[in-house]
């Protein structure tokens, strides 16, 4: 299950990093940054070398900062009871390290053993620990953006491929992911299930099992399996009834009430 948790993190990397828009920003920031030449490297370098410089410089760290976040973070988040603002800081400490060694390996060829580390001093090493936190903080506050299908659909399907989206049928926590099946398919979110459930409005649902939790209108039956119950879901598959919430899909009517 990890392996396959970890495949739909690289996926997501890949399929970030890849996209236009993000290629078309680092460039265009790499570019200004060559051609105006930083942190003393304009009178260090030659155009064509500062450009090469700065170009590896942005690609390289926002693709390993990106890495960082998306392998590390997230799942150490997710499992995190921190609040936002010290994982942030957490997160940004660690993501400035790591970039602090990757412009300490680039600049050694560029800027020699001597000026590289110089360049690194100061102003420069605290931008990689202040652009971290600024990142970090800026996506954890970001909203998620709407899509076409209205204000009256669920969030949790706006986390979902395009080809995803459908009625919500069930969520399933899988370690520090959570499963979101649809009528159109099935997603792995990266997400605790407690937050995909308050995502989940206005479907009318509830949770069963500290595991999973079903839309009321994609129940098609509902029997007791010895202490608990088993629920048949419209997608054809089965959700179990812990003990605990058998009350709970009572009141909902998916049971009979007991007599007495």
């Amino acid at each position: 299950m990890t392996d396959r948790i970890s495949s739909f993190a690289l996926r997501d990397l890949r399929t970030h990093l890849s996209a236009p828009f993000v290629l078309a920003t680092q460039a265009g920031i790499a570019l200004a940054l060559g051609l105006s030449g930083p942190f003393g490297s304009f009178e260090s370098l030659a155009t064509l070398p500062r450009l090469i410089y700065w170009s590896g410089i942005v690609f390289g760290t926002y693709a390993l900062g990106s890495a960082v976040t998306l392998l590390l973070l997230d799942p150490m988040d997710a499992r995190s009871r921190l609040p936002l603002i010290l994982q942030i800081l957490r997160g940004g400490g660690i993501i400035g390290l790591a970039v602090l060694a990757l412009l300490w390996i680039w600049s050694w060829p560029f800027l020699g053993a001597q000026d590289g580390p110089r360049h690194l001093a100061g102003a420069g090493g605290l931008a990689a620990f202040v652009v971290s936190w600024i990142v970090l903080g800026l996506r954890a506050l970001y909203p998620h953006p709407r899509d076409e299908q209205g204000s009256d659909q669920p969030a949790l399907l706006k986390r979902l491929p395009l080809d995803k989206r459908g009625a919500l049928v069930a969520l399933t926590a899988t370690d520090h992911y959570v499963e979101v099946i649809t009528d159109a398919g099935r997603e792995l979110v990266l997400m605790r299930l407690a937050d995909a459930i308050a995502e989940t409005a206005p479907v009318r649902g509830m949770q069963v099992h500290r595991s999973h939790w079903v839309a009321l209108a994609q129940v098609q039956s509902a029997e007791r399996r010895g202490d608990g119950a088993r629920l048949e879901m419209r997608a054809g598959l089965e959700i179990p009834v812990s003990r605990r919430h058998l009350p709970s899909i009572r009141a909902a009517g998916l049971l009979p009430q007991k007599q007495g």
